[in-house]
């Protein structure tokens, strides 16, 4: 009875069995890991993400100054940039550009908590299946348990960073400067949803260089549970 019971457990803890091949190579003397510690694992790479890199776009110039998610202008408002430019109001139009990046910057401080409840919630298979995916999954995970709250979060929150930040004036000024131009297409941009997604963009590209690095660098593996944890994605 005591084999019937351990065989079972064994059976739902590595039910997969690519897990099991990957665990029978391990070296001796690392263990087999429990699903707990796995799931623990997993749950520090992604909170890794969230609080090294997610938090950088914060900052000032967070988004603006990194080139990987510096939010630059939709196609429909590059003819604007470039008009502007042409009739002598660079100054006007390299300030939309920025303000667009400051409103990002102020509303991903939200994403933080969303992030944590996801993590929290992560199940056994969702690890497994981290673990054992592409250098992407956990972001990819993220991505899909997350991005409707994000938005529903992210979209108001940046409504009200534009007029925090000055964006909103800044943008009404640009619009209506340009809409003036003779023989121009006038244009009414929706800036609230477009900087939203753009902002979401962020979060997720920088989590992922997160999870890039504890997959492909040894040393990014900053405690012993993510190095026994991460053993097993080697060895697959």
């Amino acid at each position: 009875m005591k084999k019937i019971v351990l065989s079972l457990v064994a059976f739902s803890l590595f039910s997969c069995a690519e897990m099991q091949q990957v665990l029978d190579q391990l070296p001796q003397g690392t263990g087999i890991l429990s699903q707990a510690e796995i799931g623990s694992g997993l749950k520090e790479a992604l909170n890794n993400g969230i609080t090294k890199q997610v938090s950088k776009l914060t900052a000032t110039d967070g988004f603006f100054k990194n080139e990987a998610v510096k939010i630059l202008l939709p196609q429909e408002l590059q003819v604007v940039d470039k008009k502007l430019r042409q009739i002598g109001m660079s100054k006007l139009a390299d300030e939309g550009l920025k303000v667009l990046n400051r409103a990002a910057e102020d509303a991903v401080k939200e994403a933080t908590p969303i992030f944590v409840d996801a993590v929290k919630q992560m199940t056994f298979n969702d690890a497994k299946n981290i673990l054992m995916g592409n250098e992407s999954s956990a972001t990819t995970y993220l991505q899909n348990t997350t991005s409707n709250a994000l938005y529903a979060k992210f979209n108001p929150v940046i409504k009200n960073s534009f007029a925090k930040v000055g964006a909103d004036k800044v943008w009404s000024n640009i619009i209506t400067k340009y809409n003036a131009i003779p023989l121009v297409t006038k244009v009414n941009p929706d800036l609230t949803d477009y900087t939203t997604n753009k902002a979401m963009e962020g979060v997720f590209k920088m989590v992922a260089v997160e999870e890039k690095e504890i997959r492909t660098n040894l040393n990014a593996r900053s405690s012993d549970l993510l190095k026994k944890v991460f053993a097993l994605q080697d060895k697959k």
